[in-house]
């Protein structure tokens, strides 16, 4: 086999992105985590309250990376994340991990 159609690609690019973006975040603000049974049948969520920002592609991207962190799902209400479950703890070490400090 040939090596024509070989490319590499370089994701130091992205990844440098990625951390310009998450520093726009308002990181030092006080951030509440806390949980509450809403829903259908009293079902368990846990919400991300104080992240600093309107913005919400910025919130949907760091929804994304923790929603894959705790293994479950979440949505974006009012600039305010939920997710399913009790992932309290486990929302605080992803944060701390993002540089969040105010928790």
């Amino acid at each position: 086999m040939g090596k024509k159609n070989w490319i590499e690609f370089d994701n130091q690019k992205n990844k440098s992105e990625e951390t310009a973006k998450l520093n726009t975040f308002n990181k030092r603000s006080k951030i509440n985590i806390s949980k509450q049974k809403k829903g259908k049948k009293g079902k368990t969520v846990t919400l991300i309250n104080g992240l600093g920002t309107e913005d919400e592609i910025l919130l949907k991207e760091l929804l994304k990376k923790i929603k894959v962190f705790c293994g479950t799902g979440g949505t974006i209400i009012d600039s305010n994340i939920q997710l399913q479950g009790d992932m309290v703890s486990k929302s605080i070490e992803f944060l701390r991990k993002e540089g969040f400090h105010n928790l």
